[in-house]
C-alpha cells in the first residue's frame, strides 16, 4: 500500500468550446495520505468535480497525472475501482428492491463472491448506521440519508481503502449531516480509510477534515491543516479566494 494513496501531477483536463479551448483543471498536483481526510472547496465551476471525475477515470486526463494507491489512472483503472467507493450527491438506488438487494447488485459488480455473503452484507449495513427494520423495505421508502448510508455500507463490504465524495451531505438535514460526518470520520480513523470529500459545507470541513484544498477556475489555490485554523479563519480564507 502507497503511504499516499491518492497524488495528481500537473493535472490538466480541457474541453474544447466555440471560444476555443476551456481549461476544467489547471495543472492540479495534490497528495492526501493514507487515512487523511481531506476536503475540497470551491464555487461552483471551480473544477472540483471534473478533477473528482478523472481520478475515477470517467475522463481521460489531457496531461499530467492521477495515481491512485501508487498505480495511475491511464492505465490501472479497473484495479482502482476495486479500491474506491464513490459516493455522489445522490446515490441512485433501484426503488423496488430492498436497501439489501441494492447493495447485493451492487457489490456484485465488482466482487461478485461478496455478494452471496448475506451475514457480511447484513453487517455493513449495521455499521453504516441503516435502521434494523429498514434494511428490507424498498428503496423508494428510503430517505437521502440513507441511500448515502448504502453507500457507506458499500465501502464497508468491500474493504475500500479510498472513498471519494462528490457534495455528500447536500440537502440533508443537520442531524443526517451530522451522522454522515461522523460514520466517515470513524470509517478514516478506525480503517485508515483515506476521504476526499468534495463539499460546499465548510462547517463540516472544519469539523472532519485534516487538511481542506480550495479550487478556483480549475487551480488549486491554496491547502492547509483544519487542526490550525478555526471556522471562521476558514470562511475568511474561502471568500477572501472566492472574491479575487
Amino acid at each position: 500500500m502507497s503511504e499516499r494513496m491518492i497524488q495528481t501531477e500537473s493535472l490538466c483536463k480541457a474541453f474544447k468550446t466555440r471560444e476555443g479551448e476551456k481549461r476544467a483543471v489547471s495543472g492540479v498536483s495534490l497528495s492526501i495520505a493514507t487515512g487523511e481526510i481531506y476536503c475540497l472547496l470551491g464555487g461552483n465551476g471551480a473544477g472540483k468535480s471534473t478533477l473528482v471525475n478523472l481520478l475515477m477515470g470517467f475522463l481521460p486526463p489531457s496531461s499530467g497525472e492521477a495515481r491512485i494507491d501508487g498505480m495511475s489512472v491511464r492505465t490501472g483503472i479497473q484495479e482502482i475501482r476495486k479500491r474506491i467507493t464513490y459516493i455522489p450527491d445522490q446515490v441512485n438506488l433501484y426503488p423496488d428492491l430492498s436497501g439489501f438487494e441494492n447493495l447485493e447488485f451492487f457489490i456484485g459488480l465488482s466482487k461478485p463472491e461478496l455478494s452471496r455473503d448475506t451475514d457480511l452484507l447484513l453487517r455493513s449495513m449495521e455499521a453504516a448506521g441503516l435502521p434494523q427494520n429498514s434494511i428490507h423495505e424498498p428503496a423508494r421508502t428510503y430517505s437521502k440519508g440513507m441511500r448515502q448510508k448504502i453507500g457507506v455500507a458499500l465501502s464497508i463490504a468491500k474493504q475500500s481503502k479510498i472513498l471519494i465524495l462528490d457534495e455528500p451531505t447536500t440537502g440533508l438535514d443537520p442531524v443526517s449531516s451530522n451522522e454522515f460526518a461522523k460514520l466517515i470520520f470513524e470509517r478514516s480513523r478506525e480503517s485508515s480509510v483515506t476521504v476526499l470529500m468534495v463539499t460546499h459545507d465548510l462547517f463540516r470541513a472544519k469539523q472532519t477534515g485534516d487538511r481542506i484544498g480550495i479550487m478556483k477556475n480549475g487551480c488549486l489555490v491554496q491547502e492547509a491543516k483544519t487542526s490550525n485554523l478555526t471556522h471562521d479563519a476558514i470562511e475568511r480564507l474561502y471568500l477572501d479566494h472566492m472574491a479575487e
